[in-house]
């Protein structure tokens, strides 16, 4: 059973939440429990903006069980695979609850230490200087959209959208469609349009991905993920075959089976697809795989294997940057692809009091981890001040 939140003394300087998505609300959360004053600064009017702004058949990928943040369950109702709108309810369900202190319409800009070198100072939108003992920054792991720069993509004559700004099939119906990339994102969303109305339907594909059931007779793969995270890479491919084996051969269809082990395309980044209609479509021929996209000539999109096809709609499922690069990019705390040096607990020893998370795509799944991390984050933070 979650303590009660303590109540912070009055002239306690906040510790500062850059995000009110879950990983932000979590912490503050966690933090609140033990009694540290706590500010989360979200630049939109609600919590959970990105999820939001997911495309509208969207369901977690993981169990309702393993979705829920500290101190506050999914409730039964919501079923075992949680729509898009029933976890946004329960976020803003989640803040009231907690009573979580919300900053709505600040924009971090940048974050620098303290001139005499004790917390932080956060320039935000309309001048405001806000300093903090501690800072964690949650902005999401999918913050900033990603489209390649294809060669002659700006003289493309048809539409191009990002995954980011699809929501439902039926602006699309009787179009000729080319979705471009085999993530979850992409992998469902050819399978909406698929199935929605779109007269025809392309999925192109770089990297042949690995498939799988999101449950087996009621166990889900989520499950199977958390028991082997920790084991060695070459002992999770070998037992991750049967699995992948569950799911009908494509590869005369256009989708081979990947010759890379599973866990090692995850230790890599690459996430499994869970298959909520991608191989139906594929096997009904409503779904078409083709190579990867190349570059755009007008009207035309050209393929890796030689081909052209000329599509109504482009819409690229081609992931997110993490965005980090003008908060903290001046303090060496990110990686060569963005990512920040430390996560969870963890402070950076050139950045002491400045948390991460939110900025990892784990297999036991991302909700899961997120809640993990709030305590442990909490626990840090309340022993440093």
């Amino acid at each position: 059973m979650p303590q009660p939140p303590r109540e912070p003394g009055p002239t306690t300087t906040p510790v500062h939440v850059i995000g009110a998505g879950p990983g932000g609300l979590a912490v503050a959360a966690a933090l609140g429990r033990r009694g540290v004053r706590t500010v989360v600064l979200e630049k939109s009017n609600d919590v959970g903006a990105a999820w939001r702004g997911h495309y509208d058949r969207l369901r977690l990928h993981t169990t309702r069980r393993w979705s829920s943040l500290p101190g506050l369950r999914i409730p039964r109702s919501a079923g075992r695979w949680v729509r898009r709108d029933d976890f946004v309810s329960y976020l803003e369900r989640y803040a009231k609850h907690h009573r979580i202190d919300l900053a709505h319409g600040v924009e971090v800009s940048q974050i620098s230490r303290a001139p005499e070198g004790e917390g932080w100072v956060l320039e935000a939108n309309g001048g405001r200087v806000l300093r903090a003992p501690a800072v964690v920054v949650a902005t999401g792991y999918n913050h900033t959209p990603l489209l390649p720069d294809w060669p002659g993509v700006e003289g493309f004559t048809g539409r191009l959208l990002h995954a980011g700004d699809y929501r439902a099939p039926e602006p699309f119906a009787g179009q000729d469609v080319l979705v471009v990339g085999v993530g979850n994102t992409g992998a469902e969303i050819a399978a909406d349009l698929a199935f929605g109305g779109a007269e025809h339907v392309r999925l192109a594909i770089r990297t042949v991905p690995h498939i799988v059931r999101r449950s087996t007779l009621g166990w889900p793969s989520q499950a199977s993920a958390v028991l082997v995270r920790r084991l060695p890479v070459g002992l999770v491919d070998r037992l991750c075959r049967p699995i992948e084996r569950a799911v009908p051969d494509l590869t005369r269809h256009g989708l081979p089976r990947p010759r890379t082990g599973l866990y090692s395309r995850v230790r890599e980044g690459a996430i499994p697809v869970q298959d909520v209609g991608l191989v139906k479509a594929v096997r009904k021929r409503l779904v078409h795989p083709v190579a990867a996209v190349v570059s755009f000539d007008g009207a035309a999109v050209n393929l890796a294997d030689g081909t052209s096809v000329t599509p109504d709609t482009v819409i690229a499922a081609t992931g997110y940057r993490r965005g980090l690069e003008p908060l903290v990019g001046q303090l060496g705390l990110l990686d060569g692809r963005g990512r920040p040096l430390v996560h969870g607990r963890q402070s950076h020893p050139a950045a002491p009091g400045l948390y991460f998370t939110g900025f990892t795509n784990p297999i036991s799944g991302m909700l899961r981890e997120l809640a993990r991390d709030a305590e442990k984050i909490a626990a840090a933070v309340a022993r440093r001040l």
